[in-house]
């Protein structure tokens, strides 16, 4: 066994992620038959298969299945280390893997990354927008030091720390400014565009609806910009976060109206993994992301108030 080195363990954990030899080896920055001999290499130092290989994909056996999260601890202690050292080093300063949800990222992201940039010049900062579910996977496995999400996760493994709360606006054609606001009820029997699967927002809006994905036809859009412009042709409506407004609502004819209590909203805070040795440095950076996001609620422009 003392022949096993570090990289063929994230050799074998990229593997493993993509089930395919071309992906893993591209993620790894390796040619692909390199790839396949140090695979091959830790099967023969443990004396048995790994991967089950097929024409079309590559799968783990049942061993590597079990290795495959004593690998994921292995690595990311390691890479706990290197943070250790980092925070105790640099402070503020080195790389620093922040994720992000789609429906925050463009319209808080730009003005996060430049403030960081200002108040930290020594910070290296790398973006990942994708879903909550990803993030929390690359979290838990040490490819992410934070994360921006929606709250609560309520996973005991991570630490939460609320930044802001936003409400729901309610976006129509621009023909239907005036009319009154639907209630619930009323909006379960429009058509109502949302974002596809796996989107945190998509949930929420149907939980204020009290609508299940499948009770109705649905429109699944990839961003709030689509859904916005749909909306913008009259094929009907949707919910947006109150931060996207200043960014969603300049291109297309629609308008905007808020609900009456009891108002859909969210709480958008920043997660790590408890065990994280830069859990002090990542409170300091919450606190830039807290006032940034400030900022660009404080410009955010005024829309219509409820109708009566």
């Amino acid at each position: 066994m003392a022949n096993i080195t570090l990289k063929q363990l994230r050799y074998f954990q990229a593997l493993a992620r993509y089930g395919h030899f071309g992906r893993a080896a591209e993620t790894c920055a390796i040619s692909q038959p390199a790839l396949s001999v140090q695979i091959r290499d830790l099967e023969e130092v443990l004396g048995t298969r790994l991967f089950e290989r097929s024409a079309r994909q590559v799968r783990l056996t049942s061993f590597g299945e079990m290795l495959s999260g004593r690998v994921r601890d292995i690595l990311r202690s390691v890479d706990d280390l290197g943070d250790l050292a980092r925070a105790a080093r640099d402070g503020l300063a080195g790389p620093l893997r922040i994720g992000i949800i789609p429906t925050v990222a463009p319209y808080l992201l730009p003005r996060i990354v430049g403030d960081l940039a200002r108040l930290y010049p020594g910070l290296d900062v790398h973006v990942r927008e994708t879903v909550t579910p990803k993030l929390m996977q690359e979290l838990e496995e040490g490819r992410l030091d934070t994360a921006i999400v929606a709250l609560p996760l309520s996973e005991p493994a991570f630490t939460e720390v609320a930044l802001f709360s936003e409400e729901f606006v309610l976006v129509r054609p621009g023909e239907d400014a005036g009319k009154p606001v639907p209630d619930r009820e009323r909006l379960r029997e429009m058509r109502l565009l949302l974002l596809e699967e796996g989107h945190c927002f998509r949930d929420q809006a149907l939980a204020f609806c009290n609508l299940q994905s499948t009770s109705r036809e649905l429109m699944d859009g990839s961003s709030l910009s689509t859904l916005v412009q749909m909306v913008g042709a009259g094929i009907g409506v949707t919910l947006i976060p109150e931060m996207a407004l200043g960014v969603e609502l300049k291109s297309a004819d629609v308008s905007v109206a808020r609900f009456r209590a009891p108002k859909p909203a969210r709480t958008i805070g920043m997660v790590w993994r408890t065990q994280s040795p830069l859990a002090a440095r990542l409170r300091q950076i919450a606190d830039c992301v807290r006032t940034s996001a400030e900022a660009v609620r404080a410009q955010m422009p005024a829309d219509a108030p409820p109708d009566p």
